[in-house]
């Protein structure tokens, strides 16, 4: 029954213990996950729409940048100039000292007709009035196609710039090496799945995609991007595969173009993978550790409380064997109280025997005999018994009487031996050698008498126990010690060689009701009540002790 009370209690604790950390600790581990989370989240688009934002200005410059060289071609040649035979693979190794990114060169008339060309195909003298390029930049005055076909029959993308001499215009064309607008397109760089190309408005493939599509192909995925933007937007998608990709992506060349970056997902946010295996880890180990603290504290406050519980049972019972020593202490003065009226009768009767023989041997009645002696000799045994059954009864008397404290000078000569003299038969039974060593030149001191008795015999009588516990019937030594001391005062010693006092009870050895004597040989009163007499004289009381070697208690009074 007392196992389940404690064992629910446990229960009880324990849970508690493991609740009220447990739950602010998920609460805030949860929040601080989801910040986190988020903040870490919101940094990696934000790393990706600027990484899209460099890159669509990086492509946006390098068309532009080709744009100005037709232009600066426009207007640095006149048509008549241009026609000649070997002006344009001039003006093209011109333009090939700057940059690479032109593989051939072209010069069409008003009617859209091929009047010159420099590159490796034979297109010169081809007819280009109707082609969509054309009427655009005669419309416009430049031209950016998509990527297409043509006469060739290879994807190729071109710019076209419209000039205007002497009312009639013309124009010059510029192929764009697909390969090398590939690269600068390709140049971005995420991770080992990132990657970057361009589609136009009907979804098709502008330059290359890393992972799988040429020129030209259809994206698979084009529907899930939406209507070009000119801000950078963001999602996350699967592929026709079925694998999850982070996008960004923003308009080109008026809207007719789409960049488009992407990651795969799992590698745009393995930052974020790890935090969580981070926050797992951090999160077992804090479940971890306020379990096994709960466990700790709950056992001590367990075994806390067990402990209080029997100190507590253990002091009702001493309580009880208290009361009951003072029940038998005010019985014991009433019996030595009863008991001296028959041993004065027992007196009385004696020397009136005594009075009526030695009427009896003068009156001649009886002569002197060998019983006649016997007889006194019994009488006189007679007188010395009842008068050690008195000294006893009124040393009993004396000890247990009460009444008010008086201090007076007291002869530790005489009245150590009078002390020594209540306990001196227990010490024979049990086989203890007890000695006393008074000074003769030791001063008096100043105590009340009764008092000091009761505090002397209550320590003789806990070093016999000691002495008993340790030695048994044989081979105990108790020593009583007076010796003068420092400053006036007086230092009585009880020094025995029992079984002594360990370090941890040291400390509790004054407080009341702690003992350890089993239940039923001790009240733990007795050397509590000591110390306070003591201190009521004036005096101190000190121990020393080495548990298997024994006890010293000294008593230190104020001399008379």
């Amino acid at each position: 029954m007392e196992e389940n009370r404690y064992g629910a209690l446990r229960r009880r604790i324990l849970s508690s213990m493991i609740l009220v950390p447990a739950i602010p600790f998920i609460i805030v581990m949860g929040v601080g996950y989801i910040y986190f989370m988020a903040s870490l989240q919101e940094s990696t688009l934000a790393r990706l729409v600027r990484i899209v934002e460099d890159h669509k200005h990086m492509i946006e410059s390098f068309l532009y940048e080709r744009q100005s060289d037709l232009r600066f071609v426009a207007d640095s040649y006149r048509y008549e100039d241009l026609v000649k035979q070997g002006a344009l693979r001039t003006v093209f190794e011109d333009l090939g000292r700057k940059s690479s990114a032109f593989s051939d060169i072209g010069l069409f008339d008003q009617n859209g007709l091929h009047v010159a060309y420099h590159g490796p195909y034979e297109l010169a003298g081809k007819d280009y009035k109707d082609a969509v390029w054309f009427k655009s930049v005669m419309e416009e005055g430049v031209y950016v196609s998509d990527v297409f076909l043509g006469y060739r029959g290879t994807p190729h993308f071109i710019i076209a710039v419209a000039k205007q001499t002497e009312g009639k215009p013309w124009v010059i064309r510029a192929t764009i090496d697909t390969s090398l607008f590939s690269n600068v397109v390709e140049t971005v760089r995420i991770g080992k799945t990132g990657e970057a190309y361009i589609i136009n408005t009907e979804g098709r493939f502008q330059t290359q995609r890393r992972s799988g599509g040429a020129l030209m192909d259809s994206d698979p995925e084009a529907e899930v991007y939406g209507p070009p933007h000119r801000m950078v937007k963001t999602f996350t998608a699967e592929d026709i595969g079925g694998k999850a990709y982070l996008y960004a992506f923003t308009a080109l060349k008026d809207n007719q173009w789409m960049l488009v970056v992407r990651q795969e997902k799992s590698e745009a946010f393995k930052d974020l993978w790890h935090v969580s295996i981070i926050v797992l880890l951090v999160a077992v180990a804090g479940g971890i550790l306020i379990v096994s603290i709960a466990f700790y504290t709950t056992n001590r406050i367990v075994n806390r409380i067990r402990r209080t519980d029997t100190e507590k049972k253990e002091l009702g019972q001493q309580l009880v064997f208290a009361g009951r020593l003072a029940e038998i202490g005010e019985m014991s003065a009433g019996f030595a109280h009863e008991i001296n009226n028959p041993l004065q009768i027992i007196r009385a009767e004696g020397s009136l025997i005594e009075t009526i023989l030695d009427d009896f041997q003068a009156q001649g009645v009886l002569k002197d005999s060998e019983d006649l002696a016997q007889i006194k000799d019994s009488l006189h045994q007679v007188h010395i018994q009842v008068d050690r059954c008195g000294e006893i009864t009124q040393g009993l008397l004396k000890f247990a009487r009460q009444k008010e404290s008086s201090r007076q000078p007291v002869d530790l000569h005489v009245f150590l031996p009078e002390v020594v003299g209540l306990v001196k038969r227990k010490a024979g039974v049990e086989g203890v050698s007890l000695s006393v060593d008074i000074p003769d030149d030791l001063a008096n001191v100043q105590a009340d008498p009764a008092q000091l008795q009761q505090v002397i015999v209550n320590l003789l009588n806990n070093a016999l126990y000691a002495i008993a516990e340790k030695h048994g019937p044989s081979g105990g030594e108790l020593a009583l010690e007076a010796r003068p001391g420092s400053n006036g005062k007086v230092l009585l010693s009880v020094r025995d060689n029992g079984s002594g006092i360990s370090k941890e009870h040291m400390e509790k050895i004054f407080t009341p009701f702690f003992t350890t004597k089993p239940v039923g040989k001790g009240t733990g009163l007795g050397l509590s009540i000591c110390y306070g007499i003591i201190s009521k004289m004036g005096g101190t009381m000190e121990v020393s002790s080495e548990q298997g070697k024994g006890t010293t208690f000294t008593v230190v009074m104020n001399a008379a």
